[in-house]
C-alpha cells in the first residue's frame, strides 16, 4: 500500500483537487518518488512523462450491415463541438461527483488526502492515459485484432463514469453468431478493428454516477445489443430504440462509435460502463449465466412473436433449432401457440420436443413441404443461410407472415407469386427496444425460461467459434469472464 500526501500541509481546495491528482498519476509511474517529493515537483515529473496515444482503428463499419462510415465521422465532429461548447477548452465537462472505478486485480490501491482524480485512472498497470480529451480506464478483454484473426487477450479503454453511467462487473458474456460474422468481416466494409465482441452481457453494478436513479451497487443487470440512441426521434420516443432514425442512430454495443466519437467495445471483457437508461434489470429468478443469451437470442425471438401475436389458436413454425431457434420454441410454447420446428434433419428432434415443440419436421425431406402447405399463421426463420423462400412461403396460411431473423451473406431471392397467391407477407425484425427487452426478461422469469448453455473459459473462445460454425453446441456458449 502506498500512502500519499501524508505530512504535507493542506494548501486550499485547489491543492486538494489538482495537486493530489498529479500525485496519483506519478504514483502509478514512479511510486518510490512519492514519499520524498513535494507535490509541486511531482506535477513537473508528471508533465515530463511521455504521452500515450490510443491505437486508432484503421477503418471499418459498425456491427449492423449498411451503417456508413460517414455517420461515424459525423459523430466525431459533433462530439468535438460538444466538448468545446461544454467547457470552452475542448475538454468534456465532468459531471459533479463522477468518478472512475477501482484498479483491476493485481494493481495496488492508492490512498491519500483528496478526491478521485478526474484525469488519471487505471488504464494500464502503470500508465494513465487521456483519449480525445476524456479520461479512460483500461480493462482486460478478448479482441480480434484484424479480420478473421483469432481473438486474443488484450486491454481496452472504458470511459470514466458520467453522471448517469453505471459500471458493471461483467460475470458472463454469451457468444452470438453475429459476433463471428463481425470479427470475420462478413457483413460490412472490414470492421472497426480491434473488435471486442459481445452483446449478451450479464453482471453486477459495482459503481454508479452521481445522478443514477435506476440502479444501486449490487444490482443484477444486463446489456444487450445497443448502448445508446438519439432518444428524440419518433422511434426512440415509442420505445423502439433499435430502429433509431436520429442523427446519432442506434449505437451498437461493439464495433460502433458512441456520441463522444469513441469506439465501443463489447462484453468479452471484465467491466463495461453504460448509461443507466440502456441497462436491463435481470430478475433474481434468472441465473446470470443462463440469462446472458436472453439479451440477444431471447429478445430477437420474443419481439416478433409478441408483435405478430403468437398465442392460443395460432400455429407457429420455427426454422432452425440453434441458439436463436431453441429460444423461439420455448417462448412461443410459453405464449400458448402450437409450435412446429422445421430443421434440416431429425437429429435434434428429442431436444425440440423437450423444449416445447408440438411437432418436428425435417426440411431435407421434400414431403415436408407438401404435408405442411398452407399450415402456419407465422413462421420465424432463424437460419443465416440462403433458403428456398418460395417453398417456405408456401407453408403459410392466407394472410400469414414469414419473419426473417437470420442474416445470410447473400440476398434472398423471392418470387412475387409466392406472396400474391395467398396475400402472404415477408417481414424482418431486429431485437427489441429497452422496455420490450425488460418485458421479455420478466416474462422469462415468470415462466422459468432460460437459454440452454455451455459455460466456457475465455481461452476457449476461438474453439467455441469453430464449434458454432459446425453446429456443435446445444445451444449457446457463455464465457465466464472471471477467466479473462
Amino acid at each position: 500500500m502506498i500512502a500519499l500526501g501524508r505530512g504535507q500541509p493542506q494548501r486550499g481546495a485547489e491543492r486538494r483537487q489538482h495537486g493530489v491528482r498529479d500525485v496519483l498519476a506519478v504514483a502509478l509511474l514512479q511510486p518510490r518518488v512519492v514519499r520524498h517529493t513535494h507535490p509541486g515537483q511531482l506535477r513537473q515529473l508528471l508533465a515530463a512523462q511521455p504521452r500515450h496515444r490510443r491505437r486508432v482503428p484503421r477503418s471499418g463499419s459498425p456491427t449492423s450491415p449498411g451503417r456508413s462510415r460517414a455517420r461515424r465521422e459525423r459523430r466525431k465532429s459533433l462530439s468535438s463541438v460538444r466538448r468545446s461548447t461544454a467547457t470552452g477548452t475542448g475538454r468534456p465537462a465532468r459531471p459533479p461527483g463522477a468518478a472512475g472505478f477501482p484498479p483491476p486485480k493485481g494493481v495496488p490501491s492508492v490512498v491519500g488526502t483528496a478526491c478521485i482524480c478526474s484525469r488519471v485512472h487505471w488504464l494500464a498497470p502503470s500508465r494513465p492515459r487521456m483519449l480525445g480529451g476524456m479520461t479512460h480506464t483500461s480493462v482486460a478483454a478478448y479482441a480480434a485484432p484484424a479480420p478473421k484473426a483469432p481473438l486474443e487477450r488484450t486491454t481496452v479503454p472504458r470511459r470514466e463514469l458520467g453522471a448517469h453511467d453505471i459500471l458493471i462487473d461483467i460475470k458472463f458474456a454469451g457468444i452470438c453468431h453475429s459476433d463471428i460474422h463481425t470479427v470475420r468481416a462478413e457483413w460490412g466494409d472490414g470492421g472497426n478493428f480491434p473488435i471486442v465482441p459481445g452483446h449478451e452481457i450479464a453482471g453486477v453494478v459495482s459503481a454508479t454516477g452521481s445522478e443514477v436513479t435506476r440502479y444501486q451497487v449490487g444490482d443484477r443487470v444486463g446489456v444487450g445489443c445497443f448502448v445508446d440512441s438519439c432518444r428524440t426521434c419518433d422511434n426512440c420516443r415509442a420505445g423502439l430504440e433499435q430502429y433509431c432514425t436520429g442523427e446519432l442512430g442506434t449505437v451498437n454495443t461493439y464495433n460502433d462509435t458512441d456520441r463522444n466519437g469513441e469506439a465501443t467495445y463489447g462484453g468479452y471483457a471484465t467491466h463495461v460502463v453504460v448509461d443507466e437508461n440502456y441497462a436491463l434489470r435481470i430478475p433474481d429468478a434468472l441465473p446470470l449465466d443462463a440469462a446472458a443469451p436472453l439479451l440477444c437470442a431471447g429478445i430477437t425471438l420474443y419481439s416478433p412473436l409478441a408483435h405478430w401475436q403468437a398465442g392460443p389458436g395460432k400455429k407457429v413454425a420455427v426454422v432452425g433449432l440453434g441458439g436463436l431457434g431453441h429460444m423461439g420454441v420455448k417462448i412461443a410454447h410459453a405464449m400458448g401457440a402450437e409450435v412446429t420446428v422445421l430443421s434440416q434433419s431429425l437429429r435434434k428432434k428429442d431436444d425440440g420436443l423437450r423444449l416445447g415443440a408440438d411437432h418436428y419436421y425435417a426440411t431435407s425431406d421434400p414431403a415436408t413441404f407438401e404435408a405442411l402447405a398452407g399450415t402456419f399463421d407465422l413462421i420465424v426463420n432463424t437460419v443465416s443461410a440462403n433458403l428456398d423462400m418460395g417453398a417456405y412461403l408456401g407453408l403459410l396460411r392466407t394472410n400469414g407472415t414469414l419473419v426473417q431473423l437470420g442474416v445470410p451473406e447473400q440476398p434472398l431471392p423471392i418470387a412475387p407469386f409466392a406472396l400474391i397467391g395467398g396475400r402472404r407477407s415477408i417481414a424482418g425484425s431486429l431485437i427489441g427496444g429497452i422496455a420490450e427487452t425488460q418485458e421479455m426478461l420478466d416474462f422469462c422469469a415468470e415462466h422459468g425460461l432460460t437459454s440452454e448453455i455451455e459455460v466456457i473459459s475465455a481461452d476457449r473462445i476461438n474453439e467455441a467459434y469453430e464449434r458454432v460454425l459446425a453446429s456443435d453446441v446445444r445451444y449457446r456458449f457463455v464465457i465466464d469472464t472471471s477467466t479473462i
